[in-house]
């Protein structure tokens, strides 16, 4: 296997739960040797939440703790004794990156602010995760997902106009988080290495929220031209055959707003024709808006999607060059031949579960591969490997564990 993309990058990783460890995870995904840090007994919250395997709640069986700490070497150490700072900052001295999702001030109350950590590494990356930042008003608030997803401005723009607004199901913002934060980390790195000189990043989460792609650069530009807030929109849109609408077994949407001859060429066909929709008034600015014509749309497009397959008009509409999909569920998106020809479901071996099938890689280098190396760590698995390159001696780390710094 070709050397990967990222092999001469040591990351220490303290961080828990979803945003840090998944920006740990890109990482590790491709080639950086992350060493992560646990809390001896407990570990990283992750493993306390679910989806557990077999619905069995232990901390080896999280399937969401495996799945953000692949790749990883993980190791306990207790902050708050002398010892366990004295052993973070030994491995901190030949690291590239240390990424931290304490809450503000928590790494100066250890001892181990930037400051003492680019004593002991001038050149070290320190990255720092938290919810409003290290600075501000807000920078002692605590936060879920949904007051995020609030503040940051997306939930106004979700869910029924009628209703209150709606937050899109999971943690959306922290995965967001997590893939920004890496490559940023990335560049700082790469900066600290042309200069010899690393820095604090401080990233705050309801910042990235309230940059977010997720419609937020559109509404805020939009705000700035007309002073407005962008109205929430239902479900289906306001063009014509806009949305999913169901068919014989689930339901399929087709891109016709902006691909409306694809559209009118599939629908007219000579099984169902339709010629009204070669007339004008479908072309017309107004139209799109129009609810008149999308209730006769409408009246022609159900019974069209009535009889037949997502899996038949998917590829009628794709024949017609009309952008268009099916509905999926997970169990699709397993069975799907696409993603089996191009292998992007990896399976991997854990000891707790077995082995499990879980996402590949997100983006693919030709010369320098994505590859899975080892499976999430178990809580001080390689507390032994990693302290003993340190120098630390089988009895030491005896003794260690007996002092709870491991």
């Amino acid at each position: 296997m070709a050397e990967l993309a990222l092999a001469d990058i040591k990351v220490i990783d303290l961080t828990q739960r979803i945003a840090g460890p998944y920006c740990t995870k890109l990482l590790a995904d491709y080639g950086a040797d992350v060493i992560k840090v646990e809390r001896p007994g407990t570990g990283d919250l992750a493993r306390s939440l679910g989806p557990f395997f077999h619905d069995d709640p232990h901390p080896e069986k999280s399937g969401l703790f495996l799945a953000l700490n692949t790749n990883k070497r993980g190791i306990t150490l207790d902050l708050k004794s002398a010892a366990g700072r004295k052993i973070l900052l030994e491995l901190v001295r030949d690291a590239d990156l240390l990424i931290e999702s304490y809450a503000p001030g928590a790494m100066e109350s250890f001892g181990l602010g930037y400051h003492v950590l680019e004593r002991a590494n001038p050149k070290l990356t320190m990255v720092s995760i938290s919810n409003f930042g290290q600075t501000g008003p807000y920078r002692d608030f605590k936060a879920t997902e949904i007051v995020l997803y609030g503040l940051g401005g997306e939930m106004y723009s979700c869910g029924n106009p009628q209703r209150e607004p709606a937050k899109l199901y999971g943690d959306i913002g922290q995965f967001h988080a997590g893939l920004n934060t890496a490559g940023l980390a990335l560049g700082a790195v790469f900066g600290a290495r042309a200069s010899g000189q690393g820095q604090w990043v401080d990233v705050s989460l309801m910042e990235l929220w309230a940059a977010s792609q997720d419609r937020r650069t559109t509404l805020l530009i939009g705000y700035q031209y007309t002073g407005e807030e962008y109205p929430r929109l239902p479900t289906s849109g306001l063009g014509l055959a806009s949305g999913y609408y169901p068919c014989a077994d689930g339901y399929f949407a087709a891109g016709a707003l902006l691909h409306w001859d694809a559209f009118v060429n599939w629908l007219d066909s000579p099984e169902h024709p339709h010629p009204v929709l070669r007339d004008p008034k479908w072309r017309a600015p107004t139209a799109q808006g129009n609810p008149q014509l999308r209730e006769e749309l409408d009246a022609m497009y159900y019974p069209f999607l009535a009889d037949k397959t997502m899996v038949e008009l998917w590829e009628s509409a794709q024949a017609a060059k009309l952008p268009s999909s099916p509905l999926y569920g997970v169990a699709d998106l397993f069975k799907d031949p696409h993603f089996a020809a191009r292998g992007y479901f990896v399976e991997i071996d854990h000891p707790a579960t077995g082995p499990l099938k879980y996402p590949g890689a997100p983006y693919r280098l030709e010369k320098s591969p994505w590859a899975i190396r080892r499976p999430a760590p178990l809580l001080g698995q390689h507390n032994a490997k990693v302290l003993g390159a340190l120098g630390y001696s089988k009895e030491d780390l005896v003794l260690l564990r007996e002092q709870g710094v491991i």
